[in-house]
């Protein structure tokens, strides 16, 4: 009866050890993100040895991305992929990862959000007053914008009076602009670009071939617009609480490599995507219009007064917006100037 007993609570203790986090996931699985979510969730189980697993729910089966904030917060999901645009005034810390700025590479961007929320204490705060941990970034890549028919972007003055779909700042700035702005998840461009709801969509290199939109478009405006960077993977605060400071730095650890993973799938699907649209191989043969950098600038020119309001918000809500910004923006040029010294980290001997 002791040594069944003594069994018994070895049982119950390797148990105890394993713990599988629900993760909400709005995202199919499939493409270069859902690569890194995995990536992410293999090597925390393997280098836990098995004690730490992620049973991510894909696809919105469990939340959609508009709830998932809410699920994760409130526990149901202990963890989840969260996009700032979808609650504006509670991720408005997050949200200073999507105004346009210049450093639009995957790999800086990431950097810098992933330092600036992992060592500013005021951004920490950000989180776990909704209750949430930040745990690693992820990004969409740089912005462009896919136009079907006759549809073609040169400068910011041709998207005046054509119907584009934009989200984010992005979407305030061709408002401004003249643009006649459509409202739907990205899952729907597909078909608004070929039934002509709009003419262009704001895309990334990446999603035209996991979306198939080569078939529907016939020119595609490289602009590097900024990235949405305001795009997080959090978990819930008193889950993160019950983990042990070695656990703990584990996922960090694993969250910052899972960044280098990502932004090198990112870049090498960039440069095959730019090579093959003009042959025609993902579907129609689509003309890169690629933009100087004199027609980039009048794109960051109108960012401007949308800094002004992301700080202002910031201050709205008790924290030192100015002081953050000019944080987030050292951090930009940091990794920028790491990356023209040194190249990507992958790349280095």
């Amino acid at each position: 009866m002791i040594a069944g007993s003594i069994i018994s609570l070895s049982t119950i203790g390797a148990a105890a050890a394993e713990t599988t986090f629900r993760y909400g996931e709005a995202s199919p699985n499939r493409g270069a993100r859902a690569d890194a979510l995995q990536y992410f969730a293999d090597q925390l189980e393997a280098r836990s040895n098995g004690d730490l697993k992620l049973d991510i729910h894909w696809g919105g089966a469990l939340l959609k991305y508009s709830a998932i904030l809410g699920g994760v917060s409130s526990g149901t999901a202990d963890m989840g992929s969260v996009l700032a645009a979808y609650a504006p005034q509670k991720m408005r810390a997050l949200s200073v990862g999507d105004v346009p700025v210049p450093q639009s590479d995957s790999w800086v961007g990431m950097r810098a959000m992933y330092e600036l929320m992992t060592t500013n204490a005021q951004m920490q705060q950000a989180f776990e007053d909704n209750d949430v941990v930040y745990v690693t970034n992820f990004t969409t890549s740089p912005m462009q914008f896919e136009c079907a028919g006759d549809a073609r972007l040169e400068s910011l003055s041709d998207f005046e009076g054509k119907k584009i779909r934009a989200s984010a700042i992005y979407a305030k700035i061709l408002n401004d602009a003249g643009s006649n702005m459509v409202n739907f998840v990205f899952s729907e461009v597909y078909q608004a670009l070929d039934t002509g709801l709009v003419d262009c969509s704001g895309t990334y290199l990446y999603a035209m071939r996991a979306f198939k939109t080569p078939e529907v478009v016939n020119s595609v405006a490289v602009m590097d617009w900024g990235q949405i960077a305001g795009f997080a993977m959090v978990m819930n605060k008193w889950s993160w609480d019950d983990l042990s400071n070695e656990q703990r730095s584990l996922m960090r650890q694993v969250g910052s490599e899972m960044i280098d993973h990502y932004a090198q799938k990112l870049v090498e699907d960039r440069e095959k995507v730019l090579a093959e649209l003009p042959t025609g191989s993902l579907g129609n043969k689509v003309e890169v219009i690629r933009w100087s950098d004199e027609k980039r600038a009048e794109l960051f020119a109108e960012s401007d007064k949308y800094i002004k309001e992301w700080i202002r918000d910031m201050e709205k809500a008790g924290y030192d917006g100015a002081q953050i910004w000019k944080e987030y923006q050292s951090l930009l040029k940091k990794y920028q100037n790491e990356l023209d010294e040194k190249g990507y980290p992958w790349a280095r001997s």
